[in-house]
């Protein structure tokens, strides 16, 4: 069933783009846009003890006293991000949203219920996963905008470690005005944990997306997450096989538009006064292909505004994040949120 158009105005706008679709009559042509991004929104834990999840940290009386002031304060400040993603085009939130370090699909709930968001028509697909951390990945998208056909929790072992756990793999699929659409949201293994855990995850999010291919060689899909690496690392590089330009992409193949941003330094994340860009999302060739066939990647972006930035301390330029250095700061998240838009043509 096709979407409500009547509804989809209010997600989507028309904008002038001299760029695309090179075999149109005009120089510029009206387009369609929608904002598809990624979030790690930094341990977003409600103050209720889970005996399934690791949240000691996160309650009253935890190290971190986790108090619903504090929470309520940090679902505010997530709502107020969120609500600004790709504001330079769409206002009012992106129109698909992945989300990771979240607990469980209560703290979604009442993040899409804190204003701003709040009457923005944002529904939820989640999976507990079995992560020792607690935490889970994600994805709000607006209803009017994104129908939801299917859905799965896709789970990462190691050969030989049977007590070792981390976060599922979504694969989300469904209609954008109309268009079907993939969306694998991820948040790979730790830099602790060694290499091959996230070539391992790599590998998984390859055999995902080879799966959609199969079935539909022209899939449209969007490969995002916290993925611990950095666009050269051979997990996203080798593994993945995702490339660093477009002419270099095959037709079965994966473009990373994040590989020239982490070229310019720019960063979703910081650590010893080094950025990095471990926040991406990579899409597959039929998004980049000069056939006009609907929704075409346009561009990519790092939501890194001032108001997001610690302003003084050892942490001076770093993200504002809602704990520093053990200490309770009141901030945003650790990380940026990463964002691509996608055009086509209106009709």
């Amino acid at each position: 069933m096709k979407p409500n158009m009547q509804f989809i105005k209010v997600f989507f706008i028309s904008v002038s783009l001299s760029f695309m679709f090179t075999n149109c009559a005009s120089a510029q042509e009206k387009t369609k846009a929608a904002c598809i991004a990624f979030y790690n929104i930094e341990n977003l834990f409600d103050t209720i003890d889970d005996p399934y999840k690791n949240d000691a940290e996160f309650l009253p009386n935890g190290m971190n006293q986790w108090t619903s002031v504090r929470y309520n304060r940090k679902l505010e400040n997530m709502a107020y991000v969120i609500n600004q993603i790709g504001g330079e085009i769409l206002k009012g939130g992106p129109t698909i949203l992945g989300l990771s370090e979240i607990e469980n699909r209560t703290v979604i709930e009442d993040l899409i219920n804190t204003p701003p968001l709040k009457g923005l028509g944002y529904d939820i697909v989640h999976f507990d996963s079995p992560d020792k951390r607690g935490v889970d990945v994600g994805l709000i998208y607006k209803k009017a905008a994104f129908q939801v056909t299917n859905s799965t929790s896709n789970r990462l072992t190691m050969p030989g470690k049977t007590d070792w756990y981390t976060r599922d793999q979504l694969v989300v699929s469904g209609l954008l005005d109309g268009e079907m659409i993939h969306i694998i949201v991820n948040h790979w293994p730790s830099r602790a944990a060694g290499s091959e855990y996230r070539e391992a995850a790599a590998a998984l999010s390859l055999r995902l997306s080879d799966s959609l291919r199969k079935i539909d060689p022209n899939a449209k899909i969007f490969i995002m997450g916290d993925l611990n690496d950095d666009p050269t690392d051979p997990s996203v590089y080798k593994v993945l096989g995702a490339r660093s330009k477009e002419k270099e992409v095959k037709s079965d193949g994966l473009y990373n538009p994040m590989f020239k941003l982490h070229q310019q330094g720019i960063g979703s994340l910081a650590y010893r006064d080094a950025w990095n860009l471990f926040d991406q999302i990579i899409v597959s060739y039929p998004l980049i292909s000069k056939e006009d066939n609907g929704w075409k990647y346009y561009k990519a972006g790092v939501f890194n505004q001032k108001f997001m930035l610690q302003k003084d301390g050892p942490y001076a330029g770093y993200p504002f994040r809602t704990f520093a250095g053990g200490a309770y700061a009141g901030g945003y998240s650790d990380h940026f949120p990463t964002y691509v838009f996608v055009v086509k043509k209106h009709k």
